[in-house]
């Protein structure tokens, strides 16, 4: 009788609460029903929305090395990425350069254009004009080239001088030339320019970037993994995403508060047509000679995150002694073309890694454009650019579907002088070079923003956690992984007598299956946070129980 009562008062209930639905559903305003969303249950629609929700997952991270610490969180050992340096650029790497940094490339305007187009504004009263400055500025930069040869040649004669390769005596002098001249420079401008009174000046700093680049052809692996999958056999040719991380150090880099002036309109960055325009590079970067290599993200400007601080790019010289070691049947051509896709990939990398400490990376967009200016030199021969970094977004779909792109305009090499005479006089002095370069210094910035516009990602600091144990978890590890020391326990390893008779022949069916590819365990996809926790001695924790809290807390976002 008991089990006969209770199903009656459960038909009751029931029958109770659709009545009430239906009295919600006749007494409801609304003249039509909203219903939820259809979601599209495919694999590959199911894989975009979980991407799509990591990349809001790390939007939402409230701090800029815990947004860093988020993005490294699937791989343990670090990602696979193309290796993009400073020092190495392949026959024909332009197109390469353009696709994976989404950039146009134009002409810098020449001295009669920039007149013309700012016989009306004010940019014509900030370049250096013909009077005292510019001559004054001169004989400083000749005199700067003099003493830098001569104090050059004075360390050849040192007896504990070794002897180095031409790559490595290019880049000694070329050090020296770009340190006397900025040195005499901003002794000479500072006065009428007083924003060279407030640059920061790193020297050989540590410029780092990382982003992710799609509308690539995927590899043979991937393909042959798809193809043995029902579910995925359609999917097989799809274009992939690569993971590229660079690394750089410029001989020179200034820094300042305020940003440059984009010397493009929005209206100009939007532009779906210009973006179809841009060469696109399907193929694996390794056909052209560019490496891989296994290693976690990092963004580095140069230093570390702080409000406050210089956070924008003013100008930056760049190496080209690596050009000495390119064979010359690559022809005058392509050498012009590796200084362009040296200025454009050091460029992009610089202004990513400034954008990524005010909040944005490869996966969360810009809000605003971000300028600079670099350098390109080997101490006689000179090249300008400047850059304007307007999108971050390369990933997926936003190859075909992202209207912005990013601009960088530059000059040809433009020898500073023809040679140093036997008596140590500099000869020939080319006065187009140094106006342009007088002109990259004059340029002041501008444009100075409120933290909500600058950061409008980043809702704290650490230093504002009132957890002296989570400030230092976090500033430890984000350290460690922009160090990238290898890690403790180093990744498994097949031996090849395994290879031989435990994979590629079941020769050992009787062994016990101990190791990690018998037991189906892949070690590139352990995570960040899959570590054995440090223990904490009893005798520092004597207010709490023997079996609590014997392990440090871990902070990860």
């Amino acid at each position: 009788m008991l089990k006969l009562n209770r199903v009656r008062q459960l038909r009751t209930t029931y029958k109770r609460c659709l009545a009430g639905q239906s009295q919600l559903q006749l007494n409801s305003t609304d003249a039509e029903p909203v219903y939820p969303e259809i979601q599209d249950p495919s694999f590959k629609a199911r894989k975009q929305k979980d991407a799509a929700n990591w990349h809001e997952e790390i939007r939402q991270v409230p701090t800029v090395e815990e947004k860093m610490i988020k993005i490294n969180m699937p791989r343990y050992y670090g990602f696979k990425v193309v290796d993009f340096n400073d020092s190495k650029i392949p026959y024909n790497a332009l197109p390469l350069t353009q696709h994976y940094t989404r950039t146009v490339l134009e002409d810098l305007p020449s001295e009669t254009e920039k007149k013309a187009q700012a016989q009306d504004s004010e940019q014509e009263q900030q370049q250096p004009s013909e009077d005292g400055l510019f001559k004054a500025a001169r004989g400083d930069v000749i005199d700067a080239l003099e003493f830098a040869h001569d104090y050059y040649k004075h360390l050849e004669k040192q007896p504990n001088s070794a002897e180095s390769n031409p790559v490595e005596r290019e880049r000694i002098l070329t050090q020296i030339i770009v340190e006397q001249l900025n040195r005499a420079l901003l002794q000479s401008l500072s006065e009428e320019y007083k924003h060279l009174d407030e640059l920061e000046v790193d020297y050989n700093p540590r410029h780092e970037a990382f982003w992710a680049v799609g509308g690539v052809d995927p590899p043979k692996n991937v393909q042959k993994s798809k193809k043995g999958r029902e579910w995925q056999k359609d999917m097989a040719n799809d274009s992939v995403d690569r993971l590229v991380q660079y690394t750089g150090a410029p001989y020179l880099a200034l820094r300042h508060r305020k940003q440059l002036s984009p010397w493009k309109t929005e209206q100009e960055s939007e532009n779906l047509e210009l973006s179809k325009q841009l060469p696109r590079f399907k193929h694996d970067p390794r056909t052209l000679g560019y490496s891989t290599k296994h290693q976690h993200a990092t963004n580095v400007p140069g230093y570390w995150p702080k409000e406050n601080e210089h956070n924008f790019g003013l100008l930056s010289f760049q190496s080209r002694a690596h050009l000495q070691i390119r064979p010359k049947s690559f022809g005058e051509q392509d050498q012009l073309e590796a200084l362009h896709a040296l200025a454009i990939k050091s460029s992009y990398a610089w202004l990513l890694a400034q954008a990524n400490y005010n909040g944005f990376n490869t996966y969360n967009e810009l809000t605003y454009p971000m300028n600079t200016q670099t350098v390109i030199t080997n101490g006689r021969e000179w090249s300008f650019y400047e850059y304007q970094l307007n999108t971050l977004l390369l990933h997926g779909t936003n190859v075909a579907e992202n209207p912005r792109v990013n601009f960088c305009r530059g000059t040809k090499p433009l020898p500073l002088y023809a040679e140093i005479s036997a008596s140590g006089k500099c000869v020939d002095f080319n006065d187009t070079a140094l106006r342009h370069l007088l002109n990259f210094y004059a340029n002041a910035p501008s444009i100075q923003r409120s933290i909500g516009e600058q950061q409008p990602y980043v809702a704290s600091d650490v230093s504002a956690y009132e957890n002296a144990e989570q400030r230092d978890f976090i500033n430890k590890t984000f350290k460690y992984l922009a160090s990238n020391r290898p890690r403790h326990l180093e990744l498994p390893e097949i031996y090849l007598w395994e290879k031989l008779y435990k994979i590629d022949n079941k020769n050992r069916a009787m062994e016990a299956k101990r190791r990690f590819f018998e037991l189906n365990i892949n070690p590139w996809q352990r995570t960040l946070d899959t570590h054995d926790k440090e223990y904490v001695p009893r005798a520092v924790r004597p207010d709490v129980p023997k079996n609590k809290n014997r392990f440090k807390k871990t902070y990860y976002p």
